[in-house]
């Protein structure tokens, strides 16, 4: 056997269908329908639990966005809306929805989910291609990537990453045993997932469209495609996604600002610069819970992509590492989920929800401190924001849905 073939990957036994689990295993999981499944551990039943700590992580890092989203946002809200906790009110509705849709997705039947997936990714790619219809689309600040339902504006793009996920984790637990095959196995998904992030690269949102291309390069490589191809794809995909960046003056903008700020005006670096100014002072303990200066109009959306800021500024490098911790222990318990659970499909599952959420902190907290180019991508439970909170907190559902059956 070659080292290809040896390559990890989260299905036990047989690659091409799933192992079917205990009577006992399977009652238990039936016991545990419903709010209960959301209580962390095991019973002395031996019912079986979701993971605590992924729950745990989840609540702390959901309040602490609560937190700093109302520190950051409440002189600005006062001033534009006349209302402080305009922006909190928001958020705490969202995250109630968000809470309830996770629990929804943590006490359902995965293979449910794994049916109507079809209906997921079909209804994203929908919804993205509205997006660019101007009668339809909203834009803001030069990107259309919002659409308005029923009075509320929605972000498809954060739905479509949830699908393509779904979409992935279902096709390699279908067809792993094809994946050797470049035209049977390797490229229907790659069109797929290409096609979702050319739309969503239309919009144009380069950030998002990386961490999809990101999360499906893990899950392609977890599912044990050909490195060969997989470098090819690569070899082709990363100059075409930078010379398009490169021909989007918004996109040109930003790669110079991260390669040679001297070659951009001051306006194009001018948000990354005051997010220095915010880190920088923070010092090791901070200024203290609501003295932030830069949220002062310095730092502009500071409650949005760019909140790290006012983390560090506030609570200092031991408050932005602490945050830092909580999400390498969601990517620990998520990474633990998925190799101990018997079925493919919840493995790669879990594989691909972990990358996703994981690596999209990542790509923010990069772009705050200025280790990558700036791009409108928000962090993960603490940004404001209801589309991408809720659908989050779905994908974390799911991840504690796969956590009750890892062993």
């Amino acid at each position: 056997m070659n080292g290809h073939a040896e390559r990890w990957a989260p299905s036990l036994g047989d690659a091409t269908a799933a192992q079917p689990e205990p009577a006992e295993s399977l009652r238990a999981l039936r016991s545990t329908r419903g709010w209960r499944a959301l209580l962390p551990g095991r019973s002395g039943a031996g019912e079986i639990r979701m993971d605590r700590w992924i729950l745990a992580v989840t609540v702390i890092l959901v309040g602490v966005g609560i937190v700093m989203i109302y520190s950051a946002s409440a002189i600005r809200a006062q001033d534009r809306f006349g209302d402080p906790i305009f922006f909190l009110k928001k958020q705490l509705i969202w995250a109630a929805i968000g809470l309830v849709a996770m629990a929804y997705a943590a006490s359902g039947d995965l293979k449910r989910f794994q049916r109507l997936t079809p209906v997921f990714f079909l209804a994203s790619v929908l919804l993205l291609s509205l997006v660019l219809i101007p009668a339809v689309g909203i834009k803001i600040n030069g990107a259309r990537r919002w659409l308005r339902i029923f009075g509320l504006s929605f972000q498809p793009a954060e739905f479509a990453k949830l699908a393509v996920v779904m979409f992935l984790a279902s096709y390699f637990a279908r067809r792993q045993d094809r994946l050797d095959s470049f035209l049977d196995g390797f490229l229907p998904p790659l069109l797929m997932t290409g096609l979702v992030a050319g739309l969503i690269i239309l919009q144009p949102n380069f950030g998002t469209a990386v961490i999809l291309l990101i999360t499906a390069a893990i899950l392609f490589y977890v599912g044990r495609a050909r490195i060969s191809h997989l470098a090819g794809t690569a070899a082709l995909a990363i100059p075409a996604l930078l010379l398009l960046m490169w021909h989007s003056s918004h996109g040109r903008a930003r790669l110079l600002a991260a390669m040679d700020p001297s070659q951009v005006s001051a306006k194009a670096t001018y948000q990354l610069d005051q997010s220095f100014y915010a880190l920088g002072p923070g010092g090791w303990v901070g200024r203290g819970l609501g003295n932030s200066m830069q949220k002062l109009f310095f730092l502009p959306e500071p409650h949005n992509d760019f909140i790290f800021a006012i983390v560090g500024e506030e609570l200092g490098f031991v408050g932005a590492m602490a945050v830092v911790l909580l999400f390498a222990v969601l990517l620990w318990r998520g990474a633990r989920a998925a190799v101990r659970v018997g079925d493919p499909y919840a493995g790669y599952l879990a594989i691909g929800l972990t990358s996703l959420i994981v690596g999209q902190a990542v790509l923010n907290m990069g772009v705050v401190s200025g280790l990558l180019p700036t791009t409108g991508v928000p962090l993960p439970f603490l940004s404001f924001g209801g589309s991408s909170l809720v659908i989050t907190l779905f994908g974390v559902g799911m991840l504690l849905n796969v956590s009750r059956r890892a062993t």
